[in-house]
């Protein structure tokens, strides 16, 4: 799959632990899931993107279990990553029309 777009994975990540606690295995495991197999987030990008969101306050972290029961760093949205989440959607929204616009109309 192709690279994903600058703050791309941001996005993401934000929006998957919006549901709830995960480890970051957990985080890439559930957006190649969701994205029907169609995205990898290697270990590469993931956990820089992790550390850097968790340095900027949108997540938090703790160690807890992973549903293995082994011990992991679980990571949370904070309420700054809540709305942080929506800045990130609107743009993606205004981004992917204009694209849209671009592709249909050339």
């Amino acid at each position: 799959m192709a690279e994903l777009l600058s703050g791309t994975l941001d996005l993401l990540v934000l929006r998957v632990l919006y549901a709830g606690p995960l480890h970051g295995f957990g985080i890439g495991e559930r957006i190649h899931v969701l994205s029907k197999e169609a995205l990898d987030v290697e270990e590469g990008s993931l956990y820089p993107a992790l550390y850097r969101m968790e340095a900027k306050g949108w997540i938090g972290s703790e160690w807890g279990q992973s549903e293995r029961g082994r011990r992991a760093r679980l990571y949370v949205l904070t309420k700054e990553g809540r709305k942080r989440l929506e800045t990130e959607r609107e743009n993606w929204k205004q981004l992917s029309s204009a694209i849209r616009e671009i592709l249909e109309n050339a």
